[in-house]
């Protein structure tokens, strides 16, 4: 296997820990103190991408939702967005793989072969080496999961549209999980913090996605694509967590929020 095959680590030993033992270990503590409310239709959730000091409570509450079907769940679409390298439209890679501390995850190439034609869908490795946004989201993955396969999707200066278009062909069924990768408001006082976020969150549960912005979430775009494919397929949010750094390892003066979603069939 060549080298540009596997998509390496870039936050281990940063985001989260960078020994395995360790990580596995913080991991589990992480997801042992999360809510048991498993759900057996959730098809996407909603979770932030700080190290793990600061949002890895949060994040954990979503990927403990998937207990109940972590077993049917093949696929794992984790979509996110760039935060170091301009882009046009949507970056997919070309490794095979994704490597954590924890162990390498197949890309799911058939999955990439079917949104490849897409005019917003570019294959831009350059984007996914330094990105945080997908990777601090696999140990959860691998540690709930186990063995799946990934589609992973970095969003530049996309449309919301083009972004609903191309979750639209990976979709599948109950095989596949969609993860949305986003943080909140980012460095404001905590009161305002607070305030913002809390506006953010019942825009998302309404659906309301023209509403987002850049102010909004790091991961607008994504958010405000899932939104729109949701709808479609009559999926409900249900809001499980929200803080931010100021209640979990950082100062009030200049915060960054973090909330957890989970979205399945709306039985109403």
């Amino acid at each position: 296997m060549r080298a540009a095959s596997v998509r390496m680590p870039a936050v281990a030993g940063l985001f989260y820990p960078g020994n395995p033992q360790q990580l596995r270990a913080e991991v589990a503590t992480l997801l042992a103190k999360a809510p048991m409310r498993a759900a057996a239709e959730v098809k996407a959730v909603i979770a932030p991408h700080a190290g793990y000091v600061y949002s890895g409570t949060i994040a954990a509450v979503a990927f403990a939702r998937l207990r109940e079907r972590a077993k049917e769940i093949a696929r794992v679409v984790v979509i996110g967005p760039a935060h170091y390298v301009a882009l046009r439209g949507i970056a997919v890679p070309s490794a095979a793989s994704f490597a954590t501390p924890l162990g390498a995850v197949a890309v799911d190439r058939d999955a990439l072969d079917a949104i490849a034609g897409l005019p917003c869908v570019v294959t831009h490795d350059a984007a996914h080496a330094p990105e945080h946004a997908l990777e601090v989201e696999l140990p959860f993955l691998q540690m709930m999961l186990g063995d799946f396969k990934l589609v992973p999707l970095v969003v530049g200066d996309a449309a919301p549209q083009e972004v609903a278009q191309t979750l639209s062909r990976v979709w599948g069924g109950a095989e596949t999980l969609v993860v949305i990768s986003s943080d909140l408001s980012h460095y404001h006082d905590y009161d305002s913090a607070k305030h913002l976020d809390a506006a953010t969150a019942g825009v998302i549960e309404r659906g309301e996605w023209r509403k987002l912005c850049s102010r909004d979430a790091c991961g607008y775009l994504p958010i405000a694509g899932f939104l729109i494919e949701a709808a479609q397929r009559g999926l409900r949010a249900e809001r499980l967590a929200m803080c931010n750094s100021g209640d979990s390892a950082g100062d009030r003066a200049r915060v960054v929020g973090y909330g957890a979603w989970a979205f399945q069939p709306d039985s109403g």
